[in-house]
């Protein structure tokens, strides 16, 4: 059962994300995957770039936001994917230890007219580390199904 369509994301509204704690075997894990750069597969590596210490690639701080939306309200609405990212920023290092939270805000929304009974809602996402800092900034847009349809003009 859903709990989220389209007409319950109204501009302003916020979704609270975390908290999700860095956990440095899976830093050290995603990296030898997927992003097997020095500073991301050891506390050494990391301490010797700028990022100081152990240090989760960009693409793993995505993939741990991604989850944080799953859980807060991705999985519970009429999703049906998303057609892009406006743009995303990396503003700090998220570094093993580090404990993650942030929030989801719903920017615009507007039905499409290619697509009678979907809509596209804008999101601005935020992460901030324990400290307070925010580590990554980025807008995209979701899909999602409406909960009343209505019929396309003729």
């Amino acid at each position: 059962m859903k709990k989220f369509w389209y007409e319950d994301f109204n501009p302003g509204r916020e979704f609270a994300l975390g908290p999700k704690r860095v956990d440095a075997g899976e830093v050290i894990e995603f990296a030898r995957e997927f992003d097997a750069q020095p500073m991301h597969l050891s506390e050494e590596g990391g301490r010797a770039s700028i990022l100081g210490g152990l240090s989760a690639s960009g693409w793993h701080t995505c993939a741990m936001m991604m989850r944080m939306l799953c859980e807060s309200y991705v999985l519970e609405s009429s999703s049906q994917g998303a057609p892009g990212i406006d743009f995303l920023e990396w503003r700090k290092p998220v570094l093993a230890g580090d404990t993650l939270s942030g929030k989801s805000i719903v920017l615009e929304t507007r039905p499409m007219r290619s697509r009678p009974g979907i809509g596209v809602v804008r999101f601005r996402n935020e992460l901030y580390n324990q400290k307070g800092e925010l580590v990554l900034a980025g807008e995209n847009a979701i899909m999602m199904a409406l909960r009343e349809p209505v019929e396309a003009s003729a």
